[in-house]
C-alpha cells in the first residue's frame, strides 16, 4: 500500500510548484469591485487605450428628434481625455448636403471619468471632447446625453431612419450595442459595420417580441470603423424630414438663380443698350459720311487751283479720322509747316556725318497768324532748347527726349482745336479717358466683388456680370467720341480727297506738261502741297513716284524751296527720302513720348 502511494506522493511534490512557474491569467473581477481596484496593481500606461463596451439607447420623438443616452466604458492607460467622432454631414449631390445636428451635450461619470464637454464641428465631422481633471487609468464610465435631428427621411410607404450610431473612436472598440425605440411597430431593420460607406452587415440585429424596439450589436471595431443603424417606421410616424443645406462650392457659387438671371439679364439689357448708344452716336457718323460722300469723291482740285477738303490742315485731318492726336499725325504737320514756309528740311551728307539725319532750320516768315495754336506750339517746341533759350536749327537726332512736356501740349492743343472747329462736342482722349477709367473701376469692384461672393455665397454670377459690364464699358469707351454732323460732313470730304492721295495721279488738266517745263514744276509744287496729308494717310510712297517723275522732266530741280539734299542729290531721290524723313521723326517723337 505504501509502495502504491510513494509515487503518487512524488509526483504531488514535483507538480506543486508548477503553478508557481506559469503566468496565472488576470482574475476575473469580484462583483463590487472597483475598476480602479482591478487596474491598481498594473504599471501605468502597460495597456492600450480603448473603448470595453459603447451603448447606444435612442428613442425617436415627434418631428424626427432622437434622445441618446450613450453609456461608454473606457480602458484610460493614463491619458486625461477621450473623443468621440460623429458623422453629421453627408455630400448628397454635387450641390446638396444631409446634415445631422447634434445639440444638448451633457457627460456623466459615476466613478471618476472625464464630464467637461467640448464640442468642435468641422467639415462633415462634429467631435465631442471629453476631458477629466487629471491623469485616469483602469476603466471609467462616462455616459453621454445628447439630441440628434435630422436622423429620420420619408422614403416611399415607411420613414427611414439612418444613422452612425457608433464610431470614429481613434481606439479600438471590443462591443458595441444598439437598441432604437421607435414608438412605433417597426417594419425592417439593417445595419453595417466598417468603414464608414460599409455595405457589411454587423454582427447582430433583430426586434423585440412586440416590433417596437430594434437592437444591434457588433464585436470588434477597429478604430475609424462605424455601426450604421437603419429602420423603418410606418410613413407618419414621426413626421420628421432630413435637414438639406446646399453646399457651397465653386458649382455652387457660380449658379444661376433668381439674382444672378436678373443680373444676367440686365447685364444683357445694359449691353444692348451700349449699342444701340453706340450706334447713335457713331451710326450718326456714318449716315452723314453716307450721304455726304459721293460731294467727296469729287476731286479737290480745279485747274491750277488745288486744296484739301475744306482748308482742313493735316494734323487736324489725322485727329479726325481716328479721333487721336498720333505720332504720325504730329510729324504731318511738321511737314506742312515746311511746305508753308516756316522752317526748312536740310537732309545731312551722311558720307560726312557717317549717320543718316536731318537738320531742321527756323525762317521768318510774316504771317504768323496764319498758324493755328497747336502749329505754334510745335515750333516753339522744336525751336526752344532744353535750357529755354530760343534756337534757329535743330538736328532731327536732337529731338529724343529734349521736349516731352512741349509735345504733351502740343498733343492736347490739337484736342482742343477739333472741339473748336465744332467736329466734336467734347475733347476725344477726355471722353475715352472717362469711360475708360469708369470701365476699370467697375471691372476691379467686381473682380473684388466675385471673389467675395464666391467664398461667401451663391452669388459669383453677379460679381461675373459686373466685370464683363466693366470690361465692356472700357472696350466700348474707345469709340464713345462722336463727331458732330459738322465733323462728320468734313470726313466725308475727307474720304474722297484720301482716294485722290492714294491714286497718286493729279486730276485731268492740273499740271499738264507744257514746254517750257512750267508742267513738271507745278506737279513738284503740287506734291509738296498735298504731302503732309499724303503722310497722314500712308500714302506717300505713291506720291513719291509722281515727283519723282516730275523731277526727271524738269530741269534744274535738284532741290525744293523747303526741302534740301547734300551734295550730288536730286529730286529723284526725294521719295526715299521722304519715307526715311518720316519715319526718323517720328521715331524721334515716340523717344521722347509715346503717343
Amino acid at each position: 500500500m505504501l509502495g502504491r502511494l510513494r509515487p503518487m506522493v512524488a509526483s504531488l511534490a514535483i507538480a506543486a510548484p508548477l503553478p508557481l512557474l506559469v503566468p496565472a491569467p488576470a482574475a476575473a473581477a469580484l462583483p463590487g469591485e472597483a475598476p480602479a481596484a482591478r487596474s491598481a496593481a498594473a504599471p501605468r500606461g502597460a495597456a492600450p487605450e480603448r473603448v470595453i463596451k459603447d451603448e447606444v439607447a435612442l428613442r425617436v420623438g415627434p418631428g424626427g428628434v432622437a434622445r441618446v443616452r450613450e453609456t461608454i466604458t473606457y480602458e484610460f492607460g493614463g491619458g486625461r481625455s477621450l473623443e468621440r467622432t460623429f458623422v453629421t454631414r453627408r455630400h448628397e449631390s454635387v450641390t446638396q448636403d444631409r446634415v445631422y445636428r447634434i445639440g444638448n451635450v451633457r457627460a456623466a461619470s459615476p466613478d471618476g471619468g472625464p464630464t467637461r464637454v467640448a464640442v468642435a464641428e468641422t467639415g462633415t465631422r462634429t467631435a465631442l471632447k471629453l476631458t477629466g481633471s487629471g491623469a485616469l487609468t483602469g476603466r471609467r464610465t462616462v455616459v453621454l446625453d445628447y439630441e440628434v435631428r435630422g436622423l429620420v427621411a420619408p422614403m416611399g410607404p415607411v420613414e427611414e431612419l439612418r444613422w452612425t450610431a457608433v464610431g470614429g473612436w481613434d481606439v479600438p472598440v471590443n462591443e458595441a450595442r444598439v437598441t432604437v425605440d421607435g414608438g412605433a411597430m417597426i417594419r425592417n431593420v439593417n445595419c453595417f459595420a466598417g468603414p464608414l460607406d460599409s455595405a457589411i452587415g454587423c454582427t447582430q440585429f433583430y426586434t423585440n417580441h412586440t416590433h417596437t424596439q430594434a437592437v444591434f450589436s457588433q464585436q470588434q471595431m477597429l478604430s475609424g470603423e462605424y455601426l450604421t443603424v437603419v429602420v423603418g417606421l410606418p410613413s407618419g410616424a414621426t413626421g420628421g424630414r432630413p435637414i438639406q443645406e446646399r453646399r457651397h462650392t465653386v458649382a455652387t457659387a457660380f449658379s444661376v438663380n433668381g439674382v444672378t438671371g436678373a443680373a444676367l439679364l440686365g447685364l444683357l439689357a445694359l449691353l444692348a443698350g451700349g449699342i444701340g448708344a453706340l450706334y447713335l452716336l457713331r451710326g450718326r457718323d456714318a449716315r452723314v459720311v453716307g450721304r455726304k460722300a459721293a460731294e467727296g469723291d469729287h476731286a479737290p482740285v480745279a485747274g491750277s487751283e488745288f486744296e484739301p477738303p475744306d482748308g482742313v490742315r493735316p494734323g487736324q485731318i489725322g485727329t479726325l479720322i481716328d479721333e487721336r492726336a498720333d505720332v504720325i499725325d504730329v510729324t504731318a504737320t511738321i511737314v506742312d509747316l515746311a511746305v508753308r514756309g516756316y522752317l526748312m528740311i536740310e537732309e545731312e551728307d551722311r558720307a560726312v556725318t557717317g549717320r543718316l539725319d536731318w537738320a531742321l532750320r527756323k525762317l521768318d516768315r510774316q504771317a504768323p497768324e496764319d498758324l493755328l495754336k497747336y502749329e505754334r506750339l510745335l515750333l516753339e517746341a522744336l525751336f526752344t532748347g532744353p535750357d529755354g533759350a530760343p534756337r534757329e536749327s535743330v538736328k532731327l537726332s536732337e529731338l529724343g527726349g529734349t521736349f516731352a512736356t512741349q509735345l504733351d501740349r502740343v498733343r492736347s492743343a490739337m484736342y482742343d482745336d477739333v472741339v473748336e472747329q465744332g467736329w466734336f462736342a467734347r475733347r476725344p482722349d477726355t471722353v475715352r479717358s472717362r469711360w475708360t477709367i469708369a470701365g476699370m473701376v467697375l471691372t476691379a469692384l467686381g473682380v473684388a466683388g466675385t471673389v467675395a461672393l464666391a467664398l461667401t455665397t451663391d452669388l459669383a454670377l453677379v460679381g461675373l456680370a459686373v466685370i464683363i459690364a466693366g470690361a465692356a464699358l472700357a472696350y466700348g469707351g474707345q469709340y464713345m467720341p462722336a463727331k458732330t454732323a459738322r465733323g462728320s460732313t468734313v470726313l466725308a470730304h475727307t474720304i474722297g480727297f484720301r482716294a485722290f492721295l492714294e491714286r497718286g495721279e493729279l486730276p485731268e488738266g492740273a499740271g499738264a506738261l507744257t514746254s517750257d517745263g512750267a508742267g513738271p514744276r507745278q506737279r513738284i509744287a503740287l506734291f509738296s502741297r498735298f504731302l503732309p496729308y499724303a503722310v497722314v494717310f500712308g500714302a506717300v510712297p505713291k506720291w513719291a513716284q509722281t515727283v519723282e517723275d516730275a523731277g526727271e522732266r524738269a530741269e534744274g530741280a535738284d532741290n525744293l524751296y523747303w526741302y534740301e539734299g547734300p551734295a550730288e542729290w536730286d529730286l529723284s531721290k526725294f521719295g526715299e527720302s521722304m519715307r526715311t524723313f518720316t519715319l526718323a521723326t517720328s521715331g524721334s517723337i515716340s523717344q521722347s513720348r509715346g503717343l
